[in-house]
């Protein structure tokens, strides 16, 4: 099974939500530029970037904050959202291989189903394989939202790899007991940690993946002679 993160992976946006909450700090007395939102808060879940704001400005944010952002974001997202170049057609390839495919994401389900939907991927990936780590309450790095996709379609976790794009989700998968590849440019840092496999682009990951069950294949023919 692939179990893939939303922003960064399948659809671009965050940099717009990062430049949201950017804009929040500025109101609140930090002088965060957007760039530097997006180093300090990608990949973070609004709560905890709710609390951020308010620990570093002294401001006490309303009780609603997070679910006024997550409005905000999912209104944005019906019209702003753009399509990871390459995901269609490498979801559509990891489909034809016979693999099952769900979402694992910090955003919320509402966010999801604007940004799917006004990208057309809505029409691939199925409504009930998408999982939200904010409505489980459950953020990554914790890896609830992974183990609860691959419960879902009743895969162990040792036989789901996740494609993600952050650290926190990096840690999320490999807590979860699951393999992970990361795509990010491969001038750029990223974990060092044992498994961690990277590509730079969509389009390398099905060759990625087709390479990895025939070594599988190759394993299991030679285990069983």
């Amino acid at each position: 099974m692939v179990i893939f993160d939303c922003d960064g992976v399948l659809v671009g946006g965050e940099h717009l939500s990062n430049a949201l909450m950017a804009e929040e700090a500025r109101k609140y007395g930090w002088p965060l530029s957007d760039e530097e939102a997006a180093r300090i808060f990608s990949g973070g879940e609004l709560a905890k970037i709710g609390e951020r704001i308010a620990e570093h400005t002294g401001k006490k944010l309303p009780a609603d904050w997070g679910l006024m952002m997550q409005k905000r974001i999912a209104t944005m997202m019906k019209t702003e959202a753009e399509t990871i170049d390459g995901a269609e057609k490498m979801l559509q390839d990891v489909k034809n291989l016979g693999l099952p495919i769900a979402v694992g994401s910090n955003s919320s389900g509402e966010e999801m189903e604007a940004k799917f939907s006004s990208t057309g991927l809505d029409e691939i990936i199925p409504a009930d394989a998408i999982h939200s780590a904010r409505d489980l309450n459950v953020p990554k790095p914790r890896p609830d939202v992974y183990l609860h996709a691959a419960a879902n379609e009743g895969v162990k976790p040792e036989n789901c790899i996740v494609l993600e794009d952050s650290d926190p989700g990096a840690e999320a998968a490999r807590k979860a007991g699951m393999a992970c590849v990361l795509l990010r440019p491969l001038d750029e840092p990223a974990p060092e940690w044992p498994g961690l496999l990277r590509i730079s682009h969509l389009d390398q990951f099905v060759p990625l993946l087709k390479k990895i069950m025939a070594e599988q294949k190759a394993h299991e023919t030679t285990k069983a002679s």
